[in-house]
């Protein structure tokens, strides 16, 4: 038998609060702490993690009501993530930690860091949910009281091969003329593998329900009901870096223009042509600007005058970035009536 390498990636399991959590570990040195999105699991990762291992602990794990996790009748709310990640954390003796979030994850790893800044060294954020109300219609429609009859469907026999054989006609269909790129069928199921992917795993019923308590956490018929904008002024010292696909049909790619504006010391990463997984779409690149990132960046030491003069004085607005139209979609964001609690 050959020896475990560093950067083999086993599946974990530790109990929290009487709650089985799964998670992908792999490598040593400083931990990076990879978060999935709704519906998603760890293994979304599998291509970048081996890369990333050869620099860091890389911990991935499934979200509680995902994956291999314990899926319980559960606070699915954004905050209570955060704390599992931080539970999480604490059990396997990391305090200090690089968040990287993709789509609810993004949210997560953008809470985690305003509820224990102690644990936040930089940020990494993907594609991530939080900027506007704006995000697909289909997640709309799932959070409606007609969600659990469509979710149904799926469990029927051949209902997700069925699916995956249309989305892949579709996006293999040549481009209509006259039909603008932006509605084309290429692009809107750009992300077909990986949406249909996900729609498998909620094939069970206990899967399928924790993603509906996830997803009515944040989401409704109108669109996102949480924000992270109230609260990027937090991130002044936290180095920070946004990835986007500018052909993302779940989060459009003007949400991350909207924060980076309101982020200013942010670095953004667009991913020409890619859609709502570019570390899926290219891991090679997306592993490499990880990586160029931390090496660039020193970790970020918590100082508490500093967080209670930041909370004391509140947003500037005085200082986003961007041209007119994006600072005032900057503040529509904020002023909304959305909360990041």
């Amino acid at each position: 038998m050959r020896p475990v390498l560093d950067t083999d990636v086993r599946i974990e399991y530790h109990t929290i609060h009487g709650y089985r959590r799964a998670y992908r570990i792999a490598g040593s040195g400083p931990a990076l702490l990879l978060i999935h999105g709704i519906g998603d699991n760890s293994s979304t990762w599998d291509e970048v993690i081996p890369t990333l291992a050869q620099h860091y602990t890389v911990i991935a794990p499934d979200l509680l009501g995902h994956g291999l996790s314990d899926k319980p009748r559960a606070d699915y709310s954004v905050p209570a993530f955060a704390n599992g990640m931080r539970d999480l954390l604490v059990v396997l003796g990391h305090s200090k930690v690089t968040v990287v979030g993709h789509s609810l994850g993004g949210g997560v790893a953008m809470q985690f860091c305003y509820q224990f800044p102690r644990f936040a060294e930089r940020l990494v954020l993907v594609a991530a949910g939080g900027v506007t109300r704006d995000v697909n219609p289909a997640l709309r429609l799932v959070s409606t009281p007609v969600a659990h009859e469509i979710l149904t469907m799926l469990r029927l026999p051949g209902v997700v091969p069925a699916l995956r054989l249309g989305a892949r006609t579709l996006a293999a269909a040549p481009r209509i003329p006259g039909v603008p790129n932006a509605v084309s069928p290429r692009r809107l199921l750009n992300d077909h593998e990986d949406l249909v992917r996900v729609l498998g795993d909620l094939t069970d019923p206990t899967a399928s329900s924790a993603f509906l308590r996830t997803l009515r956490a944040v989401v409704d018929w109108r669109g996102q009901v949480v924000t992270m904008m109230d609260r990027c002024y937090l991130t002044e010292r936290l180095p920070v870096l946004l990835i986007w696909g500018d052909e993302d049909t779940v989060i459009p790619y003007q949400h991350a223009l909207l924060a980076h504006s309101a982020i200013p010391h942010s670095e953004l990463e667009t991913f020409t042509g890619c859609g709502h997984f570019p570390f899926r779409s290219d891991p090679e690149r997306f592993a490499k600007l990880v990586i160029d990132f931390i090496d660039r960046h020193d970790a970020v030491v918590f100082d508490p005058v500093n967080w209670r003069h930041l909370m004391s004085e509140g947003q500037r607005p005085e200082e986003f970035v961007g041209d007119d139209e994006t600072v005032e979609a900057v503040l529509e964001a904020i002023e909304d009536g959305r909360s990041a609690t």
